[in-house]
């Protein structure tokens, strides 16, 4: 994902309606407010199909390299032990799928939403769920700090958002 357009990017922030703790997605032209919770089980998805990619490829090599089998019964195997796995219990803001490439032997994570859409290796997948856990970790941080410092009489609230805005862009 080199340039802008293909970066996703999630930072925390505040809902605009009621002031309570959000992360922003930004990838392309998609644009969307989510709650921390959603954040953190994209997080987990994330992390679930870097793992899950993994394990089919070395599934794979074994029915090839060890059990001899063809692609398609190979295949159709891998399809029943995916059909095993339980659902993530909350949905998540990208639809993630773990892909195991059964003729480059590789493993990808396949996200998308909207009419963005990307393909990470498990190593890359691992890191983007480290900062989707830390954004949605400081936006929850961040509504206590902004309640904080507003009860304190120091700030006026423009303060307290130009204060967070130079934050911001620091890229903690």
């Amino acid at each position: 994902m080199a340039d802008a357009a293909d970066t996703v990017t999630i930072r925390s922030t505040t809902d605009p309606t009621d002031g309570t703790a959000a992360c922003l997605l930004t990838w392309g032209p998609v644009e969307a407010l989510l709650t921390p919770a959603k954040t953190l089980a994209t997080a987990r998805d994330l992390m679930a199909a870097a793992a899950h990619a993994e394990s089919d490829i070395a599934f794979l090599a074994m029915c090839r390299e060890q059990l001899r089998l063809d692609e398609q019964t190979a295949g159709q195997m891998l399809l029943d032990i995916r059909g095993r796995r339980p659902a993530p219990p909350t949905p998540a803001a990208l639809r993630i799928h773990a892909v195991a490439g059964y003729k480059t032997g590789r493993p990808y994570v396949h996200i998308a939403r909207g009419s963005q859409a990307a393909s990470l290796d498990p190593d890359d997948a691992r890191q983007m769920a480290v900062q989707w856990t830390q954004a949605a970790t400081a936006a929850q941080i961040d509504v206590r700090l902004r309640y904080a410092l507003g009860e304190w009489d120091r700030f006026t609230p423009d303060e307290i958002d130009r204060l967070f805005l130079t934050v911001q862009r620091l890229d903690r």
